[in-house]
């Protein structure tokens, strides 16, 4: 038996995982001899999955993916074959034909998708809306942390209720875990974010969130300066999610809505040390029009005012 080190950090996250584990395949009846009473096991279902991405698919192909024993896949596939689940097409070698599903397969396949999809839906319907939307956002941070992929594309969409308290969090977080700058930054965060809330005139105002399947990739708000300036503040973007393009569709968002405005410049006030978001800054158009250093967040920090003409 292999022996591990207690961790007092480690040791209940493990117990919460494999907790989670055994809870979940109870749920879905994982446990089960046959998966969604289907006349399939799990793995062969799973096999029945790969065959319909790839297909037409190779058995060494599905191996490596699932780190199936290629023994074991072989004898798999040929209980599928005996059912009429599965043919084998020509290939260049005898050893790699091509697999796919047959006609009665195919209607098999159908039938344990729809299955598992409504199984599904009835163990999220209880969890309501905004239960759903949560679940999904933990989910596919989950996947991203364990799976090193996001799947899904990005998008951007205005701000809706529980936003505001999201943005401050999370930049909070940020900012100290990078910089050290602790209650006065969340302090000015939660002022700006309320004072939205409070003031927020819809035509002249905006904040959009980026997200990916329910979880926040980033943010960025438009406020109205005075009658002909506009101001941009708290763009920010999660570590996962730089090097896509986000910071530069939320700062482009932001010109396009205050040219539509009727805005004449937008302003912003940043940090030296903040080099990204100075950098999309600076591709917009953006010049630097003042500088001085405050020591606002528990030390000096070197701040600077930006300008866009448009």
């Amino acid at each position: 038996m292999v022996e591990i080190d207690a961790d007092p950090v480690i040791d209940p996250i493990v117990h919460r995982v494999r907790a989670f584990n055994r809870d979940f395949s109870q749920l879905m009846g994982l446990l089960e001899p046959r998966y969604m009473g289907s006349n399939l096991s799990v793995v062969e279902a799973r096999v029945l999955y790969e065959i319909v991405q790839r297909e037409p698919a190779l058995a060494r192909d599905i191996a490596a993916a699932l780190r199936l024993d290629p023994g074991y896949l072989s004898r798999l596939i040929a209980r599928l074959l005996r059912r009429g689940f599965v043919e084998r097409g020509r290939g260049t070698d005898a050893r790699e034909r091509p697999l796919s599903l047959t006609a009665v397969g195919r209607a098999a396949y159908a039938e344990l998708d729809r299955t598992t999809a409504a199984q599904t839906v009835r163990m999220i319907a209880p969890l309501g809306e905004d239960g759903a939307r949560r679940l999904g956002t933990l989910l596919s941070e989950a996947g991203a942390l364990l799976f090193g992929t996001a799947r899904g594309e990005w998008s951007l969409r205005t701000f809706r209720t529980g936003d505001m308290g999201l943005i401050t969090a999370r930049q909070s977080t940020l900012y100290h875990e990078a910089y050290g700058w602790g209650r006065g930054m969340e302090a000015l965060i939660g002022e700006i974010t309320a004072s939205f809330l409070r003031e927020f005139k819809p035509q002249r105002e905006q904040c959009w969130i980026a997200e990916r399947e329910g979880r926040m990739l980033g943010s960025v708000f438009l406020v109205e300066d005075d009658t002909e300036t506009a101001r941009l503040r708290l763009l920010y973007v999660e570590p996962e999610a730089r090097g896509m393009g986000v910071g530069q569709a939320l700062v482009k968002q932001c010109t396009a809505f205050a040219r539509e405005a009727g805005y004449r410049r937008i302003v912003l006030w940043t940090h030296a040390v903040l080099e990204s978001a100075r950098r999309i800054y600076s591709a917009e158009g953006y010049r630097i029009v003042d500088t001085h250093t405050h020591n606002d967040f528990g030390k000096p920090e070197l701040s600077e005012s930006w300008l866009l003409e448009l």
